[in-house]
């Protein structure tokens, strides 16, 4: 599998508000290329909003955010191009009528670029899964398989950016440190990789120079909400991803990758 230099991300100030109020404010950070980045947040505290912001699939309504060189949102069909998705609810949910090998099937027929079977077998070594039966079906898998399925199905596209949602959700200690510990590999072999959880207590497992966290997703305190706690509109709309991807882009940019991604498909790795 193609090991690509990370990409880097740089965010000043960037900020979500909607008139229900502040999904997440003043995020500031810099996540250099083969590191690994850890927000932390109770469920409900814009963990996944902020993900999908920093790979260009949610639009912020304040701050200033690059990836890889390149601005958001004016130049979110580029970063998605480099970016991928672990599991996230709502957004690309396993499908448990599927079996393994399907959904690793149908992730590399929707990349960009034409890919070799061994596409997936090197995206399921690196997420820990080498050894599992591919006919086996979704509903079967333990929790730590589901969420390492995720992220080799994000592997599949070769991103340089990785974001992985709720780390810890419903795994036991022992579970949250190996995968701690798969996603701080894959930054050792250069991929950038952005995280959130709840729970960061097993990430002491991987603390080292290039890994930076929790840091804590704040709700508060943002000059966009005015004093009286009454959330002021958004300075541009907030669109979900599945309007994000259908609507219409920059006629310079290159066309969408697929007509099946532009719509959205059952896993969106890259959409």
């Amino acid at each position: 599998m193609r090991r690509a230099t990370g990409a880097r991300v740089h965010a000043e100030g960037v900020t979500l508000t909607t008139r229900e109020g502040p999904v997440y404010t003043g995020v500031d950070f810099t996540a250099r290329p083969g590191t690994l980045t850890v927000f932390q947040a109770d469920s409900g505290g814009g963990r996944s909003a902020l993900l999908l912001t920093l790979s260009g699939r949610m639009e912020p309504t304040g701050g200033t955010l690059h990836v890889d060189g390149y601005t958001l949102p004016r130049q979110a069909r580029k970063v998605r191009r480099i970016s991928s998705l672990g599991l996230m609810d709502d957004v690309n949910a396993l499908d448990d009528r599927l079996r393994v090998g399907e959904h690793l099937s149908e992730a590399r027929l929707l990349r960009m670029r034409p890919a070799t079977r061994s596409v997936t077998d090197q995206a399921m070594e690196a997420a820990g899964l080498a050894d599992l039966d591919r006919r086996t079906m979704t509903k079967e898998l333990s929790m730590l398989e589901r969420r390492r399925l995720g992220v080799a199905l994000a592997l599949v596209y070769e991103p340089r950016l990785l974001v992985v949602d709720n780390v810890d959700g419903g795994l036991g200690r022992d579970h949250q440190a190996d995968m701690w510990r798969s996603l701080k590999n894959l930054t050792d072999e250069g991929l950038t990789v952005i995280a959130t959880c709840a729970d960061a207590q097993e990430l002491g497992s991987v603390n080292g120079p290039d890994t930076q966290g929790p840091l804590r997703i704040r709700q508060g305190d943002d000059a966009s909400t005015p004093a009286d706690g009454t959330a002021a509109a958004p300075t541009e709309e907030v669109i979900g991803i599945d309007q994000l991807l259908d609507r219409e882009e920059d006629p310079a940019d290159p066309p969408p990758e697929s007509e099946h991604e532009r719509k959205g498909g059952r896993h969106r790795g890259r959409s």
